[in-house]
């Protein structure tokens, strides 16, 4: 592999590298050699911008997490106007939270002790992106609440976290191919099917 490649953007590219890594072979695969292999450039690259591959570990999980606030703010942007329906939403949500490479980084944080023991310096609790897509959910069924289309007494503090938990599984069989639209839907209706305000039923996005 080339050992004098410029990157214009070091992290970003390593994440992005290490992203790949994670998808084609999963967590047990990404070390710090298949991480600058993939993004074509020296071992000692990595180790400039980072403490160690913990530290690089670490600082691609919170990367993860940061992308999340991009889809919270669409979320709640559909309770304000009502667009779609809250099955829908949900559903779509979940999807791209799951689709993407977070299966693989949740696995990533189970996997690996060192990486947990790095994270809970500055979260103690929950597993990172799980516990902030709960959290997203969350504000967007609670917003939903608030405008009408769940029930007053919804208990959002654990619909939120069992929709995840159920997208979770959903998505984290990464041999198969993944879930049909219509098979998320199933599941999230199920779930928020009593909380749903009268007359709101599962329905089809807008």
């Amino acid at each position: 592999m080339p050992t004098g490649v410029a990157l214009r953007d070091p992290r970003r590219q390593l994440f992005a590298a290490a992203e790949r890594v994670l998808l084609r072979a999963g967590p047990n695969a990404l070390t710090s050699r298949a991480v600058t292999d993939e993004a074509g450039c020296a071992k000692g690259v990595l180790h400039r911008h980072f403490a160690d591959f913990d530290d690089f570990l670490a600082a691609l999980v919170l990367d993860r997490v940061a992308r999340l606030e991009g889809q919270s703010t669409a979320l709640l942007a559909a309770a304000d106007t009502g667009r779609g329906t809250v099955v829908g939403n949900l559903a779509d949500a979940l999807t791209e939270l799951f689709e993407s490479v977070a299966v693989a980084v949740v696995g990533l944080v189970v996997s690996r002790d060192g990486l947990r023991a790095r994270l809970r310096r500055t979260r103690p609790t929950g597993v990172p992106l799980l516990a902030d897509a709960a959290d997203m959910l969350a504000a967007y069924l609670a917003a939903e609440r608030d405008r009408g289309r769940l029930a007053p007494d919804a208990d959002v503090p654990t619909l939120a976290p069992t929709l995840v938990g159920a997208g979770h599984l959903l998505f984290a069989d990464r041999e198969a191919a993944p879930p049909a639209p219509d098979e998320v839907r199933k599941v999230v209706a199920g779930v928020v099917a009593s909380a749903l305000a009268p007359g709101e039923g599962s329905g089809s996005p807008v």
